[in-house]
């Protein structure tokens, strides 16, 4: 019997997303001097930065090579970034096995072709609802938020509800006054 998707939240230690489409909408402004700028969901990155306080590790595996992006995402607290990655599989083994993790540790976030492998292998494969349908195809989880519109903060918030780390309101001020920015 398959595992709801619920229950496959329970052993996540690892997030692992996408950049393009995930962490942002998937669309570009092109600028003068032709750099390329995107634009990222505030809550999204609060979701980020949450859970690297509580514990957990974030991973970026990305085609792209935004310094900008690598910037935002290091001042949420993230130092797992892989930019300019031609071969996200790879990237993934070796992550495991250097951080000695299993699968079913980790979910990864992809919306479109470059992601479809790694989703495979991954312990929880999710995507935002607006990600191609050969990935929706392979999905334990489909968002109900679109790429760079709170698909990130989705998974984040519900895997640490379902692990009783998100948000309690009868903690101590004190304890967590760290959480804010």
């Amino acid at each position: 019997m398959t595992k709801h998707y619920l229950e496959k939240f329970e052993n996540v230690s690892t997030f692992m997303f996408d950049v393009d489409g995930v962490l942002t909408d998937g669309s570009v402004l092109l600028v003068p001097g032709g750099d390329q700028v995107r634009k990222m969901y505030v809550r999204d990155g609060y979701a980020l930065q949450f859970a690297v306080k509580r514990g957990y590790r974030i991973v970026i595996i990305t085609g792209g090579s935004s310094e900008e992006t690598k910037l935002r995402l290091e001042k949420l607290g993230v130092k797992d970034i892989f930019l300019g990655v031609q071969n996200k599989l790879e990237v993934y083994t070796n992550y495991m096995k250097e951080n000695d993790l299993s699968p079913e540790e980790t979910l990864y976030m992809g919306d479109d072709i470059p992601d479809y492998q790694v989703m495979k292998v991954a312990g929880v494969a999710c995507c935002p609802s607006d990600a191609d349908h050969e990935i929706k195809a392979i999905t334990d989880y489909i968002s109900d938020k679109i790429g760079g519109h709170g698909c990130v903060r989705d998974v984040i918030e519900k895997t640490m509800r379902v692990q009783g780390t998100w948000f309690d309101a009868n903690e101590e001020d004190e304890k967590f006054k760290q959480f804010f920015w």
